[in-house]
């Protein structure tokens, strides 16, 4: 009897090989592959912490039909490249998962160096020879990484022609004849794959008939990042490499000269957060990217940034910390000194993107932001939000201001020009330096509103730098946050931030198959809070839950300094996602219930 067919497809391909095995290659090779088919995809890529690039690499690629918000905790399928690295993940694929692996070793395998000796009795082996059928059509083993994509294609009936298309444009910038080998070794090995029989369960149906094929674009968060700063018209970006937030400067490094912009590299972070505030100063859009350590470096150019009320972006890619922590781990443990992180009383917005999407849109806004109200803007994101490839589709025009800056208007005669005038909103009417008759002063020193020093003006300075902040949370084309699930009365609400919200989603989706009443908010302005919204969920609220990837709740403290609500918090810092089945478990704690029969996939409203 034939095997029913599943509606749906949700499969999740994990790569595992050593740096210079081509993992990374392959996995990108298959998620835009299967973006331009027409799936919904969610990819994420591990890199050896090493420099001098030896150790593992894995590439996780999710395929669904519907959407999805992350990553599953085990695979369906799992290629070893490298079985002294593929070895451990063994245990992360799922039961009745496909492990597929190289048969054919060129040396003897000391015993228990392979990978089949180690699958569980659960797992369904694959046995195939990368190796011999990328010399076989090649007369080379370097596309042996291909050769076991093309097998995946082959084996679960992927659509050989976008495949195709992927390669061609992934080698584009090389001779053409390197293009025909690798697409030569794709063929060779999805011939096998098409006729081996396979025994799993997985299946890769046709996407839905609404997909909108070829619009879908494969893009990481910091990819998001760099799209948004050039659609907002980034004048220049000062930077100094740091992982997990290099690619950005690298990607800027070659698209802002050709727009005829600056791109910088300062000789450390000090020197890049001064010239982005130079900048500022001078009136160009400006902007710069760190992480933690980093970040740490630029705490008193940010309160210069405050105090002078000049317009800069920081985009903040956090990593496992203190110091310099863990550079390939990813953690959510730069929240208080993002917020707080500068002498005195010193304001600034902080926005936190919760997928690659929101980082385009966080981007691109926060210059918009920056300028308005004369403040620095903070982007914070984490390694895996960095790394993150998803499928996303972009607006067909663009959706950023140029110009946000309140202008100053024609003075009256014998008028003198105010910088920091009082106004009823708190923001001053803003000139450019060399703007003829608008001479000014700007100090670090508490100043007057003509801008020279004057303690006696603190209090109302304060006043002033504070309250022209309170209406950001109403600004209008960007959900400063936003509620799913039931609405009404609900017996668990969670609440997160970044990254961290798709598996939130996950595990609230599932938690209303089971009956449970939950509700999930993301909060996407971290500074200042967006209260109203907050607190309407709190009141509807019998339990609240806070999981977040950091030690102290830096989040969670947060909303109950703010609101004078007691929360309960989910802390895991593995330098790893948060798992879906932890904040599961959880909310079935809070909501005192044990695991039941789900009843079928709530749709949410955003989806």
């Amino acid at each position: 009897m034939a095997r029913a067919q599943k509606k749906s497809t949700d499969i999740q391909i994990a790569i595992c090989g050593s740096a210079g095995d081509g993992t990374i290659a392959a996995g990108d090779i298959l998620k835009r592959a299967m973006a331009k088919a027409g799936y919904k995809v969610i990819a994420f890529d591990v890199y050896p912490p090493e420099i001098r690039g030896f150790g593992k690499c894995i590439s996780r690629v999710r395929i669904s039909s519907e959407q999805t918000y992350s990553l599953k905790p085990l695979s369906d399928v799992l290629i070893s490249l490298d079985d002294s690295h593929a070895i451990p993940h063994v245990v992360e694929v799922r039961d009745f998962g496909a492990v597929i692996y190289e048969d054919t070793p060129v040396s003897m395998v000391p015993e228990g160096a392979h990978i089949s000796g180690h699958l569980l009795l659960t797992h369904l082996p694959y046995g195939v020879p990368f190796r011999e059928l990328s010399e076989q059509v090649t007369s080379s083993a370097r596309s042996r990484n291909i050769a076991a994509v093309g097998y995946l294609a082959g084996l679960y009936g992927m659509p050989r022609d976008v495949f195709y298309g992927v390669i061609s444009d992934k080698f584009s910038a090389k001779p053409a004849s390197l293009t025909q080998i690798n697409i030569q070794a794709f063929d060779a090995a999805f011939e096998v794959g098409r006729d081996t029989f396979r025994l799993d369960e997985g299946h890769l149906n046709p996407p839905p008939s609404n997909a909108r094929n070829g619009d879908l674009m494969m893009m990481s968060g910091n990819g998001a990042i760099v799209r948004g700063c050039m659609d907002a018209g980034l004048d220049a970006f000062f930077g100094y490499p740091i992982t997990p937030a290099t690619t950005i400067m690298e990607r800027l490094a070659s698209e802002l000269p050709v727009k005829g912009k600056t791109m910088l590299q300062t000789e450390d972070e000090i020197s890049a957060i001064s010239a982005t505030i130079g900048a500022g100063y001078a009136g160009v859009r400006a902007a710069t990217a760190t992480s933690g350590p980093g970040f740490a470096l630029m705490s008193e150019m940010m309160g210069l940034g405050a105090m002078a009320e000049v317009p800069a972006v920081i985009f903040v890619s956090q990593r496992g910390g203190p110091s310099t922590g863990m550079p390939t781990q990813t953690e959510q443990s730069d929240l208080n000194i993002a917020v707080f992180g500068s002498a005195g009383d010193s304001q600034r917005v902080v926005l936190a993107p919760t997928n690659v999407e929101g980082c385009y849109k966080c981007a691109g806004k926060a210059f918009e932001i920056a300028e308005r109200y004369q403040t620095p803007v903070i982007v914070l994101l984490d390694l895996y939000l960095s790394n993150r490839y998803e499928a996303v589709e972009l607006p067909a025009k663009n959706p950023f201001k140029e110009n946000c800056s309140k202008p100053v208007g024609k003075l009256k005669k014998d008028q003198t020009y105010h910088r920091f005038e009082i106004t009823k909103d708190f923001i001053s009417p803003r000139a450019i330096p060399g703007d003829k008759g608008y001479r000014h002063v700007v100090t670090g020193l508490e100043h007057d509103e003509k801008g020279r020093p004057r303690d006696q003006t603190h209090q109302k300075m304060s006043q002033k730098r504070h309250e022209k902040l309170l209406s950001v949370p109403r600004l209008p084309n960007i959900n400063m946050s936003k509620r799913f699930g039931d609405k009404g009365k609900v017996d668990v609400a969670i609440i997160g931030w970044g990254s961290t919200f798709g598996e939130i989603l996950e595990a609230m989706i599932v938690a209303r198959t089971e009956g449970i009443r939950c509700a999930a908010m993301k909060v996407v302005l971290l500074s200042p809070l967006p209260l109203e919204p907050i607190n309407a969920l709190l009141n509807d609220s019998r339990e609240v839950l806070v999981p977040e990837l950091n030690y102290e709740g830096q989040f969670a403290n947060m909303l109950t300094g703010a609101t004078g609500r007691s929360v309960t918090r989910l802390n895991r810092v593995p330098g790893t996602p948060m798992h879906v089945q932890d904040i599961l478990d959880e909310i079935r704690r809070l909501a005192g219930k044990k695991p039941g029969k789900a009843k079928g996939r709530k749709r949410l409203a955003a989806e």
